[in-house]
């Protein structure tokens, strides 16, 4: 199934991202994929929060599917290329087109997927942004499946935020794939939203985080 890190520098990133997921979150749930994950393939999702390629890292490794991502601000820590991490500053096009052809070679060689965040910008919880065309040029060229993902993040009943992702049915590829994958992907986070607060029990967890401070020192469950 191949790797997502490599070497003892890919170890420490991967413990990092696993490490600061279970600090900063109670707990991470997930509606995982009902279907074979294909492979290759394109994870398409939005992005309304800094820890969604953190938590992504969880459920796709969970899922043996070994990714790429494009980062933006890769030159601050190189270090996430030994764990599938790509430049893609938005000032360089040469990178990014050096960024895309590599990831095209990884996709058809490796059979690795490309997990996007195609809306290109991290932003506030809202309408999901248009998607870029890197997207359909990817999924063009591979003639692979793009699969939506909503990740929503709640900070209701916790001392740390729960976050909720869930999984939607492959979308072949086709001229209007980005409008199309936006709409799925818009469409998802509705029903995410709609499971959190009725159906709660329709998620799984993926990974425990930390527990709140009066589950840790409950002193009903001490022995005296």
């Amino acid at each position: 199934m191949g790797k997502q890190f490599y070497g003892p520098f890919g170890r420490v990133v991967d413990r990092m991202i696993r490490r600061s997921v279970a600090k900063r979150f109670h707990t991470v749930y997930w509606r995982p994929p009902e279907y074979p994950f294909p492979r290759p393939f394109i994870v398409a999702t939005n992005h309304n929060g800094w820890f969604d390629g953190y938590v992504m890292y969880h459920a796709l490794t969970e899922l043996e599917a070994p990714f790429v991502l494009w980062i933006q601000e890769y030159a601050a820590f190189p270090l996430f290329g030994k764990a599938g991490g790509m430049p893609f500053n938005p000032e360089r096009p040469a990178e990014r087109a050096s960024t895309i052809r590599k990831t095209i070679r990884l996709m058809k060689g490796d059979k690795r997927g490309l997990l996007l965040f195609p809306e290109g910008v991290l932003h506030y919880p809202g309408p999901i942004l248009d998607f870029g065309r890197s997207l359909e040029l990817v999924a063009r060229k591979l003639d692979c499946p793009v699969i939506p993902v909503a990740i929503s993040y709640e900070s209701a009943l916790h001392e740390r935020p729960e976050c909720f992702i869930s999984f939607g049915e492959p979308l072949e590829y086709s001229n209007d794939i980005c409008e199309k994958s936006r709409k799925a992907v818009a469409n998802l986070l509705v029903e995410n939203n709609w499971r959190i607060r009725i159906e709660p029990a329709s998620f799984k967890i993926l990974t425990n985080g930390t527990k709140d401070v009066n589950e840790r020192w409950d002193v009903r469950r001490k022995p005296f």
